[in-house]
C-alpha cells in the first residue's frame, strides 16, 4: 500500500546486452574460451567500444574471473583501454599478485579517484597490500572524511573485524521520531548504497541499540526511535579476529553486526557478504596449511611458490631421516627376509592415511571451536574406537592376503599386529598433536601433518620390523 511516507523509486534501466553478459561461463564454471578469445582479439585491435560493452558491464566477480584468465600483458592493456569504465572493485575478486600487478600500472591519482566510489571495506582491501609510500600518496589525495575513515580501518590489525568493516552506516539519536528517520534517509546524500539496519547512538557515539528497516516501515511517523529499538545483536570489537567474528555470524544467524571500538563507540558495520569472504579465506588457508603450503596464490611465480613450500619440505626431510634411521636398525632382518621390504610401506602408508583423516577432523574442529577442553576426552575416545575398529578390520584383511600370497601365516600375523598398532597410533597422534600445538599457541593446521606422518611412519616401521625380528628370531 502506498502512503505519504514513501516515494516511488527510480529504477535504472538494465543494459541492453545484459543477457549477453550473463553467459560468459561454461557448465563447470570456467570462463568460456571463445569469450576470452574475443576479449584477446578486441585488446589486440584496441576495440574500446566492444570492450566497454562486453567487459566493462560485467559484474565485478565476472570481471575478476576474466582478469585472472587472460594473459598478464593483456590485463594491463585491458585496464588501460577501459579507462574510467574499469571498476576498481573487481580487484577485490582476484589474487593478490594480480591485484598488485594491475595497481602498479594505474597512476596513484586515478586510484584515489576510483576509491571514492568504492565502499570503505573494498577500498581498504586494495590499499592494505600497497607499499607504504604509495598508500600514503593515495590517501593524501582523498577527501578529508574519506581519508580519516580509511586510515582508521588500516590502523586495526590485519585480519581483524576493523579491517573488514564498512565505515559507512546510518546512525540516529534515540529521541528522533520514525518520521525524522525517514526524512533523513530521503534527504541525506552521504548514505551507504544499501543497508538493512539503523543504529541508535548517544551523543558520544556509544552504541545503544538498533532498529531494522522493516520495523521503521511498519511504524507510525510519530513514534520515537527509542521505543522501537532493540539491543544490538552481539556487537563485535574492532580488534576481534575476523574468523571469530565469522563464527558469531554463524552461531547467531546474523546478516550484519555493529563494530565498536574499545570504548563501545560505533565505528562500522560488518555484513554477511564480507563474512562469506572471510569463511572462504579461512577455509582455504587451513587446507593449504594442512599440506604445508604457505600463503600462495595460483598466479604466483615459481620463485615465490618455491619459497612458500620450502620450509615444511625441509622439515619433512628431517623427519624422513628419522624414519629411515628406524629402518636402518633392522637392515639385517630385511636382508634375511626380502618380503619385509615389500610389505613395510603398506603399514606406514595405511597408518599415515588414517592419521591424516583424524588430524583433518581435529584441526577443523579446533578452527571452528567445536573442540574444547570439555569434549576433548570424548573425542579422543571416539577416535580410538574408530582406530581400533578400522585397525582390526584392515589388520585381518591384510593378514589373510599376506598369508595367502607368501604362504606364511607367521608373516601375516606379524603384519596384522603391526598394522593394528599403527592405526591406534594414528588415532592418538591425529588427535593429540593438533591439540598440543593449539595448547601451546602454535597453529595446528601448519605443523600437524609433518609430525603426525613422522609418528605413524616410525611406529609402522619400528612395529613391523621389530615384531618380525622378535618373532622370526624365536622360530
Amino acid at each position: 500500500m502506498a502512503n505519504d511516507s514513501f516515494e516511488e523509486l527510480d529504477i535504472a534501466p538494465e543494459p541492453e546486452d545484459k543477457a549477453e553478459q550473463a553467459d560468459i561461463y561454461t557448465e563447470d564454471g570456467a570462463v568460456r574460451g571463445d569469450f576470452l578469445a574475443m576479449v584477446g582479439a578486441a585488446i589486440a585491435d584496441r576495440d574500446v567500444i566492444w570492450l566497454r560493452r562486453h567487459v566493462g558491464n560485467l559484474h565485478i566477480s565476472e570481471l575478476g574471473d576474466v582478469l585472472e584468465a587472460i594473459l598478464p600483458e593483456q590485463r594491463t592493456a585491458l585496464v588501460q583501454l577501459l579507462g574510467d569504465d574499469f571498476d576498481l572493485a573487481a580487484l577485490t575478486e582476484v589474487d593478490e599478485a594480480i591485484r598488485l600487478e594491475i595497481v602498479e600500472q594505474i597512476p596513484n591519482e586515478a586510484i584515489a579517484a576510483a576509491l571514492t566510489d568504492l565502499d570503505s571495506d573494498d577500498a581498504v582491501y586494495i590499499l592494505e597490500d600497497l607499499d607504504q609510500a604509495d598508500r600514503e600518496e593515495i590517501l593524501s589525495k582523498l577527501p578529508f572524511t574519506e581519508r580519516v575513515r580509511l586510515r582508521r580501518a588500516l590502523d586495526y590489525p590485519e585480519s581483524s573485524a576493523g579491517r573488514r568493516m564498512r565505515s559507512e552506516f546510518v546512525a540516529v539519536p534515540p529521541f528522533w521520531s520514525v518520521g525524522q528517520c525517514i526524512d533523513y534517509m530521503r534527504e541525506e546524500q552521504d548514505l551507504p548504497d544499501s543497508f538493512t539496519e539503523i543504529f541508535v547512538i548517544d551523543p558520544t557515539f556509544k552504541l545503544m541499540g538498533v532498529v531494522d528497516l522493516d520495523r521503521i516501515l511498519r511504524t507510525k511517523r510519530g513514534v520515537k526511535v527509542e521505543d522501537i529499538m532493540r539491543e544490538t545483536n552481539h556487537p563485535i570489537p574492532a580488534d576481534m579476529d575476523q574468523e571469530e567474528a565469522a563464527q558469531l555470524f554463524e552461531q547467531y544467524d546474523l546478516l550484519s553486526a555493529a563494530v565498536v571500538d574499545e570504548n563501545g563507540r560505533l565505528v562500522g558495520v560488518l555484513t554477511i557478504d564480507d563474512v562469506v569472504d572471510v569463511i572462504h579465506e579461512e577455509a582455504d588457508e587451513d587446507i593449504k596449511r594442512l599440506a604445508g603450503v604457505g600463503d600462495e596464490e595460483l598466479s604466483d611465480n615459481v620463485v615465490s611458490t618455491v619459497r612458500s613450500r620450502f620450509l615444511w619440505l625441509f622439515i619433512n626431510l628431517g623427519t624422513a631421516f628419522l624414519s629411515s634411521t628406524v629402518i636402518g636398525l633392522f637392515d639385517a632382518t630385511i636382508e634375511q627376509m626380502v618380503a619385509l621390504a615389500v610389505l613395510m610401506p603398506i603399514v606406514a602408508s595405511m597408518g599415515g592415511n588414517a592419521g591424516t583423516q583424524t588430524m583433518t577432523v581435529t584441526v577443523r574442529a579446533l578452527a571452528t571451536r567445536e573442540l574444547d577442553i570439555y569434549n576433548a576426552r570424548r573425542i579422543v575416545r571416539r577416535e580410538l574406537g574408530v582406530g581400533s575398529t578400522n585397525g582390526l578390520i584392515f589388520a585381518l584383511l591384510l593378514g589373510v592376503v599376506v598369508t595367502i600370497f607368501f604362504h606364511d601365516w607367521h608373516l601375516g600375523l606379524v603384519i596384522a599386529i603391526a598394522l593394528f598398532a599403527n592405526f591406534m597410533m594414528a588415532a592418538l597422534a591425529g588427535n593429540l598433536v593438533p591439540m598440543l600445538l593449539n595448547r601451546f599457541g602454535a597453529d595446528p593446521a601448519v605443523a600437524s601433518s609433518v609430525f603426525v606422518t613422522m609418528m605413524t611412519d616410525m611406529t609402522g616401521f619400528f612395529g613391523f620390523l621389530g615384531l618380525a625380528t622378535l618373532w622370526f628370531g624365536l622360530r
